[in-house]
């Protein structure tokens, strides 16, 4: 099952005529207006046949969710989770590992530079 995050909606909020190319660079992390000039150029190259699928695409999605609009930080997070998921955990792990690390590095500094802490800390093992 996907999640809302990483659903193709079609963006009434930043729609020029039904909010498909919108959905579609919202999707992908593209600029819109590259994608509705793509749009464009695929109406000769495939003889008109993107004007009916556009149409299509802009009855069979779904609106996107308000809350999905609030925080552009996330929704670039989730652009790069759809693009590249493995890529995406690795720079997860990556953040964790350097927040483990700092943390030790902290925990270290508070047991070494307090010896009666580091005595009590001792007394409980």
């Amino acid at each position: 099952m996907n999640s809302p995050r990483t659903t193709l909606y079609r963006d009434k909020l930043n729609n020029k005529l039904m909010g498909v190319c919108a959905g579609i660079a919202d999707y992908t992390g593209v600029n819109a207006l590259w994608v509705r000039l793509g749009a464009l150029v695929l109406i000769p190259l495939t003889s008109g046949m993107v004007i009916p699928a556009y149409f299509i695409a802009g009855v069979l999605l779904n609106k996107k969710p308000p809350h999905l609009y609030v925080d552009n930080q996330e929704q670039k997070y989730w652009q790069r989770v759809r693009q590249s998921p493995q890529r995406t955990a690795r720079e997860v792990r990556a953040r964790f590992r350097d927040i483990d690390r700092r943390l030790a590095e902290v925990e270290n500094h508070y047991v070494s530079s307090n010896p009666s802490l580091d005595a009590e800390i001792a007394r409980l093992r």
